[in-house]
């Protein structure tokens, strides 16, 4: 069955700010470009020691590069939930209701807010104790129910990024592949390149090379040149 893309409202909850780009950005380009909706939830960012040339990155440079990368790919909305230490790196210790909360019902873009007919959350494999947390806290957040009681999204997908197996942990199976054009990648990724702070170069999961190949090991997948693949939770026809 074919989605008609232009009468879709995307919700990505992104962990941190590049999460949702390293996921999905070639489907929220290629939802972009048919004239869909395109909305992104940032829990949190904070200071960070890295590996990158500089060994550490702030948050308040990661703030900017949001606002870039939102201009960029004309997001419709965004907003950043939980900035700061006290939350950056550290979701796994707050109390999960509070996570559930954020992505259900409390904030600007919560889904009883801006009632999207996608959404789009992180997997449970990480080796990431945020993306871990989000992604439980979202799972919950979605759960099934009554339309009368609080708004169902039609499909709810959980992304990959290239490194997240590395978790010992067992990987949710591919079973939903979005065929994209070579314009969404390349926007995809010069959308990336936008957060410089984060950006790195071959041989890293956040390369052009890295992101390029799982492209196009996910279109071969589902016989074509390239796509973005995802674990679906719900998809209602």
């Amino acid at each position: 069955m074919t989605i008609d893309w232009a009468d879709q409202r995307l919700l990505v909850v992104a962990p941190h700010p590049d999460d949702e780009l390293l996921g999905c950005g070639a489907l929220m380009s290629r939802v972009k470009r048919a004239g869909g909706e395109v909305f992104v939830l940032f829990v949190t960012v904070g200071d960070t020691r890295d590996f990158s040339r500089t060994g550490r990155s702030t948050g308040r440079e990661r703030e900017r590069e949001i606002d870039d990368v939102a201009k960029y790919v004309t997001l419709d909305g965004h907003h950043l939930a939980l900035p700061g230490e006290e939350f950056h790196l550290r979701l796994d210790q707050l109390p999960q209701q509070r996570l559930i909360d954020l992505i259900e019902r409390d904030g600007p873009l919560a889904v009883s807010q801006i009632r999207p007919s996608v959404v789009l959350i992180p997997e449970l494999s990480s080796y990431n104790q945020d993306h871990r947390a989000v992604a439980a806290a979202a799972i919950t957040a979605l759960r099934p129910g009554p339309r009368r009681d609080r708004h169902q999204p039609d499909l709810i997908l959980m992304y990959e990024e290239v490194a997240d197996g590395w978790s010992g942990e067992t990987v949710s199976p591919r079973n939903f592949h979005v065929v994209v054009e070579p314009v969404d990648l390349d926007r995809k990724i010069e959308g990336l390149r936008r957060y410089t702070s984060q950006w790195r170069t071959h041989p890293n999961t956040r390369s052009e090379e890295a992101l390029r190949a799982l492209a196009a090991i996910r279109g071969a997948q589902c016989g074509e040149p390239l796509a973005e693949a995802f674990h679906c939770l719900r998809w209602k026809g």
